[in-house]
């Protein structure tokens, strides 16, 4: 029998942007839920058992939230500038917040209390680069979740991808500890693009490489990332929890084993499972996506013109 044959380059990239947006949009009916509250993992669909009280209720299936659309404003403002805007980027979010820019038919149902406090800054006139709260209680996952598109649009070196994640996670989550999750996420995204036998341990050798071992990254990393502790995760919106949960998630085979373990954990299974969900796709591509899932997501016509340019720019 013949071995399959890996993914391609515009599979993967393909891959990551949809699954994230599958990840999310599966796991918006059962946020807040705690592990035990959940259906079994085998029940876990975009439409939830019936008798299952659902987060959102009135949000249709199929449907991804604020960290989708977030992570599409990020890439649609990487595609429009060429670079990282971060003033840009930051009229995109409060875009998409005010008038449902990148939203699912332009409803916007759910923010972070950290994101929008920021928004609240940038409308005041303060500064994106200094907008985000930098507070060591401001360690909500919300610069996480959106940041993969970053690692799918950038050709430049690890150096130059380090300081871009932590510059984009600035715009609403100051704190080094949020933006050191931020950095090793994207170099992980990378070292599974790159194919490396073990991306983890990988990016987290060139981080610490990379970054000087006094400097406030490197104190975040060894201090509360703890990077080479064994997997572990308990679902929450805690950026390090988040990444955590991903990286358990991810010892799953299979695209669809990754996105229900992530949501299995209970609490914030939406974002949990687009974080997890992206990396799985960008690992196995599309095709490892279930068709019925690729089939039930909504907003083709918002993610289709962007990742058709993505591909273009790696294509080009």
């Amino acid at each position: 029998m013949e071995a399959e044959t890996p993914p391609g380059l515009l599979d993967r990239l393909e891959g990551g942007l949809i699954g994230l947006l599958v990840g999310d949009a599966l796991g918006v009916p059962y946020e807040f839920h705690a592990p035990g509250d959940l259906p079994p993992v085998e029940a876990i669909e975009m439409e939830p058992p019936e008798g299952f009280r659902r987060a959102h209720a009135g949000v249709p299936p199929g449907t991804w939230s604020d960290d989708g659309a977030q992570a599409l404003c990020l890439l649609a403002s990487l595609l429009d500038c060429g670079q990282l805007d971060l003033e840009d980027l930051g009229r995109k979010l409060l875009d998409w917040y005010e008038h449902g820019f990148m939203a699912v038919g332009g409803k916007v149902f759910d923010i972070g209390i950290t994101t929008s406090r920021a928004l609240q800054n940038l409308r005041e006139g303060i500064p994106a680069a200094m907008a985000g709260p930098h507070g060591e209680r401001d360690n909500g996952n919300g610069s996480l979740m959106r940041v993969l598109p970053l690692a799918l649009w950038h050709q430049g070196t690890d150096v130059e991808l380090i300081d871009l994640a932590c510059l984009q996670s600035k715009l609403t989550h100051g704190h080094a500890r949020s933006q050191a999750s931020c950095a090793l996420y994207c170099l992980w995204a990378r070292r599974i693009l790159d194919g490396a036998a073990d991306p983890w341990r990988e990016a987290v050798r060139t981080m610490r490489t990379l970054c000087d071992y006094e400097s406030i990254l490197m104190l975040e990393l060894e201090g509360a990332i703890r990077p080479d502790e064994p997997p572990s995760g308990k679902g929450t919106g805690y950026v390090v929890d988040c990444l955590r949960s991903s990286r358990l998630a991810m010892e799953e085979p299979s695209y669809e084993g990754v996105v229900k373990s992530a949501i299995a954990l209970g609490h914030d299974t939406d974002t949990t499972a687009c974080v997890a969900g992206g990396l799985a796709g960008l690992r196995d591509g599309i095709d490892a996506i279930p068709d019925r899932w690729r089939q039930a997501l909504r907003g083709k016509e918002l993610y289709e013109p962007l990742l058709e340019r993505l591909q273009q720019r790696w294509e080009g």
